[in-house]
């Protein structure tokens, strides 16, 4: 066993609560940093289906990517879903902590994970990447190349293969050949037009609106959306590992859990 302490300094080192945004809500949200921790269960959401996972294997400390509040709440109604969520949790006694835009952000972090799932190379920050040098901070958002050029239809099979997601949606802004690439895991539709300036092929993301879509076009840019969970799932493998590397010898004292089970509220129908 190690304190929670323990994995929060290392989540810490991973994921520098720095980075966070400001209207994020990252760190530990339930439970203390001095209660023991034998198993520790890596998640993308705080859900009824983990929760009940962490119960069954005993896992003492939830490390999720989405935070379980994030904002002010006024009552803790047991009748409503967060409420029964933090009546479990503390039940069993088992502490949530969060690293959100942090870990978008950090190196090796969501944004790294998503970039070189889907082929890329060269992976540099969104922010300013003619810019990057060995002490850039990290930021949301990634840019990277394809080994070789290909169509933008293609192009979507291969992120639609490539990540835990049943369909892409795809938005041609043209007929030229993808090569420069870049991309925001989960909702980052904001980035579209960064993208184009920076002269980017095409754009990844989740959560497009239909406005979106015109707006890449229009600036030239094609857009896939391969959905929030389907950009974010694979962190969630990742960090289990990351983490594991990260405690070193510690890593003897406590077993780290993934949730595997979790799926994409959306399905499609065909």
């Amino acid at each position: 066993m190690v304190k929670c302490q323990v994995l929060m300094d290392a989540m810490n080192r991973i994921a520098p609560k720095k980075l966070a945004e400001e209207w994020d809500n990252p760190g530990l949200l339930v439970g203390s940093p001095q209660q023991e921790v034998e198993r520790v269960l890596v998640c993308l959401d705080v859900s009824d289906e983990v929760i009940e996972q962490a119960v069954r294997q005993e896992a003492r400390l939830i490390i999720s990517h989405h935070p379980l509040l994030f904002h002010a709440i006024k009552a803790v109604r047991t009748d409503l879903p967060l409420g029964r969520r933090l009546e479990k949790l503390l039940k069993h006694d088992i502490a949530v902590f969060a690293a959100h835009t942090n870990l978008d952000s950090a190196l090796g972090g969501v944004n790294d994970v998503l970039a070189e799932k889907i082929g890329l190379a060269d992976i540099v920050p969104l922010e300013a990447p003619e810019r990057v040098q060995e002490d850039t901070p990290p930021a949301l958002g990634r840019m990277g190349t394809l080994p070789a050029p290909m169509t933008a239809r293609d192009f979507a099979e291969q992120i639609r293969r490539a990540l835990p997601t049943a369909a892409v949606r795809l938005t041609e802004a043209g007929t030229h050949l993808v090569r420069k690439v870049a991309l925001c895991s989960g909702s980052g539709a904001e980035f579209i037009s960064k993208a184009a300036f920076l002269g980017a092929d095409a754009y990844v993301t989740g959560d497009v609106r239909y406005h979106d879509a015109q707006r890449a076009r229009e600036s030239g840019v094609h857009l896939i959306d391969a959905g929030h969970f389907g950009t974010e799932f694979p962190m969630v493998h990742a960090l289990k590992v990351r983490l594991e590397k990260e405690l070193g010898k510690q890593a003897d004292l406590v077993e780290i859990l993934e949730d595997t089970g979790s799926k994409d509220f959306f399905e499609v129908i065909c």
